[in-house]
């Protein structure tokens, strides 16, 4: 028997700031290989999401696609993470990158438009790449300012 969803997602994730450290992470990467109008939805657990975020982002070919899906997966492994599940690598026009807590999808341009996951998730808090990376930055200034007056 499979382990709820739940379960599954709370395995392995020590807090909040080390699943945004993830996202973070996974969104650098796609910048580094020049990925395309990148979005991160916040998803809503309420609205029946099954993970915290999505990273949805686009490449204009085959190659740049696969290389942005290997650019995530190298940076996170280097953190001690790998995608649970792997799909459409080959095809390359909608790659999906599972790591439970948050999902990474790569798209053409032309699948990205067909399949409208912003609209699809219209309930999700839309998040720009700089947001998620500043509100680890506070959380880590918070932190600071703790230790400074013990």
């Amino acid at each position: 028997m499979t382990k709820p969803i739940a379960a599954k997602k709370k395995a392995g994730l020590k807090n909040q700031s080390d699943l945004k450290k993830q996202v973070s992470e996974a969104i650098a990467a796609c910048q580094d290989k020049k990925a395309e109008e990148i979005t991160i939805l916040e998803l809503d657990q309420d609205a029946g999401a099954f993970t915290d975020y999505f990273v949805v982002c686009s490449g204009t070919n085959a190659k740049q696609i696969q290389s942005i899906s290997d650019a995530v997966e190298d940076r996170l492994e280097i953190l001690g993470h790998r995608p649970v599940n792997k799909e459409g690598y080959k095809q390359a026009e909608w790659v999906l990158l599972d790591y439970l807590n948050f999902v990474v999808h790569i798209f053409t341009e032309k699948a990205r438009k067909y399949y409208d996951l912003e609209r699809l998730w219209k309930t999700a808090k839309r998040l720009e790449p700089g947001e998620l990376k500043a509100i680890r930055k506070r959380a880590a200034v918070g932190t600071v300012k703790k230790k400074q007056r013990a």
